[in-house]
């Protein structure tokens, strides 16, 4: 048998032995055949494998198990703790770095960039640094870690003390650990420190050394900046200082709002409360500020505390409010600002609601503009504001506001509304009526007025104030006729809007009702005339309604009366004239004549037709030309009124009808 390295495997029951057995039968099979004719003897109950084929049958019976992934990074730098005195031009001491390795093996760790390291410790056992010159910046020291987990790396370091003007500081390097703490000892009191790159929160100072402790950031440079303390006698001088206040008040009718704006400016020592007089029965509810910590009323004086001392300016807002009559004779009460030199400011007076200032009596103020007292008072656009100017002169100067409030009782403003109605209706016994619609309008602030036809109706044409326009329509379908406005106080005056439709119904029996349909406006009508012109040969009665019958009257509006008359459609709109002739009331002998009239109708319509074509065919027009169209009174009529249709309410007077044969007739 040639040198081989065998294995011996003992034949006991292990995990895995199903499959094992199976592949000891085949090795077993090869390996009698490879040693056939051999003597070596063997210890029975054991069988010689080569190294290899023991190894392919070991992973067989055992596989190995996926590696895990491995860390993102070899370590971090989890904590820097800096414990370092100032001595001269160096700042010497200890720097701690807590370190999580998380590889197993060799594990580079950098050490901070810019540190003069005298010894590393690990364990308490000496280390050594290795320089790493890969970097752009230059050599970079690295402490190698063989084994993962927590490990705490201590460098005695040194730091170079820079001075300029007057002032020294050290600068620690910027790290990418999670915490850097600094504890900073410096061998002398007296001195001010600046910190950059972190908090300090705490410092300390006796009578040998001052003590610093600062929190940095990971990603920037932590730097001590200090200099010799210069004393500041400024808080020890007497405080001087001059102030401005703002005040408007809100004369409500169940109480008065009172809103102060304070600037202080301090010119000597340093201030750190604020006092304000607070006249009687005023009540002080919030007192706003950047700088206020705290605020007191006590003994009619308002105590404002600062956060820290003012050395310069301060400014705040106090809110308060107080009791004061509805009407008549009042008192304005006024705050003062206390230990001035100097008071600037003005005061602000305005009603709230219906109401007028009158008789105004003031004493140490003087008259203002309200954009003279600042933005505060400036933004208010109340109608009824008097504005005064604090008279320049001695702080303790007297002043005094009193003034007379009148009140009035609002009344609804009617925005627009349709002061008269009037209709011309041509029925016929087939069923289709023509309609002329007039309005007089009285339009404060509306745009538009929306005009509801009945249903299946065809606008003719529309006016306004006697020109032609295209009304536009609205997402249910309505009509919206743009309407002229009246200036700014002047009375709104009527003009006249107008429209003409034509809409069809069902045919006239011998015997029947019929219900006329009117447009429905989205603005109250004040009155309404409706002039009916029916069939001769019918007999028209009005049922009893909203409607009653009056003889004929002319409009009673200016806009109406005379008739208001346009020229040209818009865009192929054919635009009517509203031309109505006075009408004649409803006679029995008035047969032979309406023929005549009609016939003459008849006449005129076919010349206007004829004329048309004539035009089209010699290429004088382009598009649809408009037509002026007197409207056809023809017929008997009949003279109806009403009052008061109330807004998107479509008037429907009922009409009873019953058909006449002539004398002499079948």
């Amino acid at each position: 048998m040639p040198a081989q390295i065998v294995a011996t495997l003992p034949l006991k029951k292990r995990p895995g032995w199903p499959l094992c057995c199976a592949y000891l039968l085949i090795l077993v099979f090869l390996s009698v055949a490879r040693s056939f004719g051999q003597t070596t003897p063997h210890s029975p109950g054991w069988v010689v494998l080569p190294v290899d084929e023991y190894r392919t049958l070991h992973a067989k019976a055992y596989p190995v198990e996926r590696d895990p992934e491995p860390p993102p990074v070899e370590a971090t730098l989890t904590r820097v703790d800096y414990e370092l005195r100032i001595d001269g031009e160096l700042a010497s001491g200890r720097a701690s770095l807590t370190v999580d390795v998380l590889k197993d093996g060799w594990v580079r760790v950098p050490v901070p960039a810019g540190l003069l390291v005298r010894e590393a410790r690990l364990d308490g056992k000496l280390v050594s640094l290795v320089s790493d010159t890969s970097g752009k910046a230059g050599s970079q020291l690295s402490a190698l870690l063989s084994h993962s987990g927590r490990a705490v790396l201590l460098l005695d370091i040194a730091i170079p003390v820079a001075s300029s003007t007057g002032e020294e500081s050290i600068t620690l390097p910027s790290t990418a650990s999670g915490v850097t703490r600094a504890s900073v000892q410096l061998p002398r009191p007296g001195v001010d420190v600046r910190l950059t790159g972190g908090l300090l929160s705490e410092k300390s100072e006796s009578a040998a050394e001052s003590k610093w402790i600062a929190y940095g950031r990971g990603n920037e440079a932590l730097a001590f900046a200090w200099h010799r303390k210069t004393e500041d006698h400024r808080a020890t001088q007497p405080l001087r200082m001059r102030g401005s206040l703002t005040q408007l008040l809100g004369l409500g009718e169940d109480s008065t709002s009172i809103n102060a704006e304070v600037n202080l400016e301090v010119t000597q020592g340093a201030a750190r409360v604020a006092r304000i007089e607070i006249p009687d029965k005023v009540t002080i509810n919030e007192v706003l500020g950047a700088m206020v910590a705290d605020w007191e009323v006590k003994a009619n004086e308002l105590s404002v505390t600062f956060l820290e001392v003012v050395e310069q300016s301060a400014r705040f807002v106090v809110i308060g409010e107080t009791r004061s009559p509805r009407e008549g004779q009042i008192e304005i009460p006024l705050l003062r600002l206390l230990n001035t030199e100097r008071e600037n400011g003005g005061v602000a007076v305005e009603v709230l609601g219906a109401g007028e200032i009158k008789d105004l009596q003031s004493e140490g103020l003087d008259s203002a503009d309200a954009t003279d007292l600042g933005e505060m008072v400036s933004n208010r656009q109340s109608p009824s504001l008097a504005a005064f100017r604090f008279r320049t002169g001695d702080g303790k100067l007297t002043r005094s506001l009193s003034l007379n409030v009148a009140r009035y009782t609002p009344q609804a403003v009617l925005m627009a509304n349709v002061s008269e109605a009037r209709y011309q209706v041509l029925v016929s016994s087939e069923g289709k009526t023509l309609v002329q619609a007039r309005y007089a309008v009285r339009n404060n602030q509306r745009n538009f007025l929306k005009i509801t036809l009945p249903p299946g109706a065809t606008l003719w044409s529309a006016s306004l104030g006697g020109k032609a326009v295209r009304p536009g329509q609205s997402p249910d379908g309505s009509l919206l006729l743009p309407l002229d406005k009246a200036r700014a106080g002047e009375e709104a005056p009527e003009f006249a809007v107008e429209v003409v439709y034509l809409s069809r119904g069902a045919a006239w029996n011998d015997k029947g009702q019929f219900k006329l349909a009117l447009p429905a406006l989205d603005l109250p009508v004040s009155r309404t005339g409706l002039l009916v012109y029916h069939p001769p040969l019918f007999r028209v009665t009005p049922e009893p309604g909203a409607f009653r019958t009056e003889p004929y009257e002319n409009p009673i509006s200016s806009a109406l009366n005379p008739p208001a008359k346009f020229s040209g459609g818009v865009g192929g709109t054919v635009a009517a004239v509203a031309s109505p002739v006075t009408p004649l009331p409803p006679s029995p002998d008035m047969d032979s004549k309406d023929e005549q009239k009609s016939k003459r109708s008849q006449v005129a319509t076919q010349a206007l037709v004829d004329k048309f074509r004539a035009d089209s065919l010699a290429g004088k027009r382009a598009g649809i030309l408009p037509i002026r169209v007197a409207f056809p009174a023809f017929g008997p009529s009949l003279y109806l009124v009403s009052e008061l249709t109330g807004e998107n309410q479509a008037p429907s007077p009922g009409l009873s009808y019953q058909h006449e044969k002539k004398a002499g007739g079948k």
